[in-house]
């Protein structure tokens, strides 16, 4: 086997019980969790922002931008419930560049794996320590979901893993709300099959583990754009695609029926400032018709300190070193124009 192994990383309940949360952070999670699923549920009428850098890089920047959140969230509780994006694995089309802070802390260094499992588990228990926010990640290895389960209120599948049957599995055992985007080549077939999946109840194997899920009911679609087979940009955010995903939901069998929709990608074309013209397109839409008001749970934006994008190596702080991204006053004025409106 062409691999060279260098040592065993501790397993997940090691990690935790030596960077645990406190009784406090527990309770405040738990009532995150509460209104997060009580959204999902119809329950709540309040929209999601789950919001935040295309991929976490450093950990100053990542908290600063948080306790500006924070400050934003004390404003427009009454209508809105931020969920950060602390996004620590970066897929990578080809395989190539930086893969986020679990593999490399510092984009600059070499990859240290467990100097990123404590990284990334630092960042997470203090956005919720100091913040009072539990955060969103993409589950980009299943495997390694464990490492941060007790903190996460928000959990995407990416559009290159949801046809993966190890994320769908993994997705029906975890508690948390879970995002399943459509796919990079558009088919929303695909997508509510993998919704299926996720909600209904499975024996696999896990961790070395045979396990049995019990099957999510937060599972959910996530509309982010797709690339046509011509090669072409399609957005999938209009009001003729939620009342399509409706549809589909209306002949599905599947309980809490909802849709966060991804404000880039594929449905800005990368854009990143038509995020703030799109948001408002999917309130106004939420805002014509009643059916799409309750399928419609949120939106999904990225947002950093810093308009834009930088290479690994420039250090402008609040920059991302992956997707440009909304930098912070349109963010913040586009957060206070959305609770305006709905």
């Amino acid at each position: 086997m062409q691999m060279n192994f260098h040592r065993k990383l501790p397993i997940p309940q090691d990690v935790k019980k030596e960077y645990a949360l406190t009784e406090r952070m527990e309770q405040v999670k738990a009532e995150r969790d509460k209104n997060i699923k009580a959204v999902f549920e119809g329950e709540l009428d309040k929209f999601l922002l789950v919001i935040g850098p295309c991929s976490a890089d450093h950990s100053e920047p990542v908290l600063e931008y948080i306790s500006r959140l924070r400050k934003v969230e004390d404003q427009v509780s009454d209508k809105i419930i931020i969920i950060p994006r602390i996004y620590t694995n970066k897929p990578r089309t080809t395989g190539q560049g930086y893969k986020g802070m679990l593999h490399q802390p510092d984009p600059e260094e070499k990859p240290d794996m467990y100097k990123g499992i404590v990284a990334i588990r630092d960042l997470h228990l203090s956005a919720l320590r100091d913040y009072d926010f539990s955060c969103a990640d993409e589950m980009l290895y299943p495997e390694n979901y464990r490492y941060l389960s007790d903190l996460l209120s928000y959990v995407a599948i990416g559009a290159r893993s949801v046809e993966n049957q190890q994320h769908r599995l993994t997705a029906s055992g975890i508690e948390a709300p879970v995002g399943m985007k459509n796919p990079t080549g558009g088919d929303l077939g695909v997508m509510m099959n993998s919704i299926v999946a996720a909600q209904g109840s499975h024996t696999f194997l896990y961790r070395g583990w045979e396990v049995t899920s019990e099957g999510n009911p937060y599972a959910h679609a996530i509309l982010r754009g797709y690339i046509d087979y011509a090669g072409r940009n399609v957005s999938n955010y209009h009001y003729e695609d939620l009342v399509r995903v409706k549809e589909l939901y209306d002949k599905s069998n599947l309980v809490n029926p909802s849709v966060i929709v991804d404000t880039n990608h594929n449905n800005s074309g990368k854009q990143y400032l038509e995020q703030i013209r799109i948001a408002k397109d999917i309130v106004h839409s939420r805002n014509q018709n009643d059916d799409i008001k309750k399928l419609v749970k949120g939106l999904m934006i990225e947002s950093y300190i810093e308009d834009g994008a930088q290479s690994v190596g420039e250090h402008v702080f609040g920059k991302s070193i992956t997707d440009p991204c909304l930098g912070w006053e349109k963010t913040e004025q586009l957060i206070f124009d959305i609770a305006d409106k709905l």
